[in-house]
């Protein structure tokens, strides 16, 4: 079992191939996702060495650093190998990644189709455990005024006022909306209260001259536009 743990240790493994030293001499960007979450945990675990502790992590979640993104401290501690301090170190560095790409949004400046109001509020809401509902905000020439939460509700389900989505676009002086609401079941099919809410805003807008550009279903890094499908 020594020889076995012994041959398993990064520590014994050659420099060219051991993640920190890989990530000092050629960058981050070649070490794979498995190394890098090796450099976050240090360790591994008696049988398994930092980088395999983190393939089975990773293969937990098929690969996907956002599902990972996802996981409770509590869950990380599941795995064997993964203490309170190894799980606090993952949860936060992802954490961080997210709101870098929460930032990159400001980049975003103009609306030019649903793949643009798509790539604005991923990051603000795609990977959340609940459900919140969404308002963008946009001038007569689709260039983005504010992005507002409306409301944030349970897994359920949001409540949404037509009357305070309104009366911000007034005072705003917003032509349109674009209307955003995620799906943490995964689901891309808009439900019929989706629909309802949709047709609802659209109506109550067209009296005041706004106009309803689209509503987004957002769910597992993709999304269901009612614009796209025509039935906004």
């Amino acid at each position: 079992m020594q020889e076995k743990m012994v041959s398993l240790s990064i520590k014994n493994w050659a420099d060219d191939d051991k993640p920190r030293e890989k990530l000092r001499h050629k960058g981050s960007f070649v070490l794979s996702d498995a190394e890098l979450v090796a450099i976050l945990i240090g360790s591994g675990n008696r049988n398994e060495s930092a980088v395999e502790l983190s393939k089975r992590i990773l293969a937990s979640v098929d690969h996907n650093l956002s599902e990972m993104g996802k996981l409770s401290v509590n869950q990380l501690m599941k795995f064997k190998g993964i203490g309170e301090a190894k799980a606090v170190t993952i949860a936060a560095a992802l954490e961080v990644g997210r709101r870098r790409r929460m930032q990159d949004t400001t980049k975003i400046t103009k609306i030019s189709g649903s793949r643009d109001a798509f790539e604005l509020l991923y990051p603000l809401m795609g990977e959340l455990q609940h459900e919140e509902f969404w308002i963008v905000y946009l001038n007569n020439s689709n260039k983005v005024i504010q992005k507002s939460q409306l409301s944030k509700g349970g897994i359920t389900g949001t409540l949404v006022d037509v009357r305070l989505v309104l009366k911000q676009a007034l005072e705003l002086g917003a032509v349109g909306i674009i209307l955003a609401h995620n799906h943490p079941s995964g689901t891309l099919k808009p439900s019929a209260a989706d629909k309802e809410i949709t047709q609802k805003l659209r109506k109550a807008s067209e009296a005041l001259d706004i106009k309803v550009l689209d509503h987004l279903v957002l769910a597992q890094h993709h999304y269901f536009s009612f614009a796209d499908q025509g039935i906004l």
